[in-house]
């Protein structure tokens, strides 16, 4: 047991040696981009045109589709197999003389860029995304103008494919105009977007979303709500909401559109059926609808049961007086006068039969 352990543990430490070694030698290599599909050629170092050597991938022999020109090695048609770590050594005496860490991609496509203010009438942010991955590390320059002049761009800490913009100016007649230019090691590809400031207003969902029924109302439920903390100034710029509502045996939506309250209460509810609500939010003046509020579910008041009596009435069993068993008529011998009478009757019976005769 102790040799298998050992045996494990000196496998494990080598393939950790490897790896170190690989990322030590990965750190010392010039990194190589080019396009799936292409014919990539890697250059020895600065060796002679006559010059002999030996290629290595990874550690092992080159085993994809090639050519080899004196110091040069000639990858065809390379796909995401081709990526690694190439390696050369000078022939005779197999003295490495230079490393390729080759890295294959695609040239970015144009990206999608929107824009949107949460935070009216602060600022807005723009985010955008590749419909297509590059498989190669891919940068992002963004270029914002109102009015003709550059705007300030702060970077998202968190999102790194979002910026912050502030509003120079409100109700401002002019266009934004912004541009998001992706860029790597094959090329750059660039997408402009033009909207004007009331276009892009949409504010967060409606939050701490809460329903409840109400006490001895089998129809009723109350429902409260908070504007979105997001939404910086709600006195001076007020919000509007929109209700939905509907009973989980039905698909068809309820809807009650509100001016600034916080709060409504449905009274057209089924009794005892259960309901699932959501709100969504809006300026007041311009923009669209934010999305919908995470869903939340209540059901209507209903009158707890009264307990069920029986009115069925016990067998009444009438009273008797205790007292001694029916004396049973008694059987007796037969009294001395019926046997007389009986031995006379026999007499009289024979003495007729004999007179017969």
């Amino acid at each position: 047991m102790a040799n298998i352990v050992t045996s494990f543990c000196c496998v494990v430490l080598a393939a950790v040696v490897v790896v170190y070694a690989q990322r030590r030698s990965q750190q010392g290599a010039r990194i190589q981009y080019e396009r799936i599909g292409s014919d990539v050629t890697m250059q020895c170092g600065s060796l002679d045109n006559d010059a002999s050597v030996s290629w290595k991938v990874n550690g092992t022999d080159v085993k994809a589709r090639r050519r080899e020109e004196g110091p040069r090695l000639i990858l065809m048609e390379v796909n995401m197999s081709s990526n690694g770590l190439y390696s050369c050594f000078q022939n005779p005496d197999g003295q490495r003389r230079d490393q390729i860490n080759l890295r294959v991609g695609l040239l970015p496509k144009e990206p999608q860029v929107t824009c949107r203010s949460n935070t009216y009438p602060k600022g807005f942010y723009c985010s955008w995304h590749l419909q297509h991955p590059t498989y190669i590390p891919t940068d992002f320059e963004v270029n914002v103008q109102h009015n003709q002049r550059p705007l300030e761009v702060t970077r998202d800490d968190v999102h790194k494919n979002r910026c912050h913009v502030k509003f120079p100016e409100l109700f401002s007649s002019y266009p934004y105009r912004v541009n998001v230019t992706a860029v790597n090691s094959l090329g750059r590809a660039s997408t402009a977007v033009t909207f004007e400031e009331s276009s892009i207003v949409k504010p967060d969902p409606p939050e701490k979303v809460v329903a409840k029924p109400i006490a001895n109302n089998a129809r009723r439920l109350e429902v409260t709500w908070n504007s979105p903390t997001t939404w910086p100034d709600v006195e001076t710029f007020p919000l509007k909401y929109f209700l939905r509502y509907r009973p989980l045996i039905r698909d068809q939506w309820q809807h009650v559109e509100l001016s600034d309250s916080t709060s409504h209460t449905i009274t057209d509810a089924y009794a005892g059926k259960e309901y699932i609500i959501q709100l969504a939010a809006k300026d007041m003046e311009i923009g669209t609808w934010s999305d919908w509020s995470v869903a939340v579910h209540a059901t209507p008041w209903m009158e707890e049961p009264k307990p069920i009596t029986s009115t069925t009435e016990s067998d009444v069993i009438p009273e008797t007086t205790p007292g001694p068993p029916s004396a049973a008529p008694r059987v007796g011998k037969p009294t001395a006068a019926c046997s007389t009478l009986l031995w006379s009757t026999h007499l009289l019976l024979a003495c007729v039969l004999l007179s017969i005769m």
